[in-house]
């Protein structure tokens, strides 16, 4: 079976929904953990977060499908 990568190695990063999906919850993770009374705006987080994956493939070829995904991701996780 194979293994998960270890902690110190960094993910792989597809042109996907999936994969943006994961960046876009591990960016929003960290913001949260770094800055828990950032007093923003869940639509300023957002275009605050979705900045921060802006290098991601999915995000450049896909503009307008990866702000419904980051959309879904905060109505799913209930964020």
């Amino acid at each position: 079976m194979r293994q998960p990568p270890s902690a110190g190695l960094q993910a792989q990063v597809f042109n996907n929904a999936d994969s943006f999906a994961q960046a876009f919850d591990e960016a929003w993770k960290q913001h949260e953990e770094r800055q828990p009374h950032h007093g923003l705006t869940q639509e300023a987080k957002l275009a605050l977060i979705l900045e921060q994956v802006a290098d991601h493939p999915f995000r450049l070829s896909e503009p307008d499908l990866s702000l419904q995904v980051a959309t879904f991701r905060l109505r799913l996780l209930g964020l």
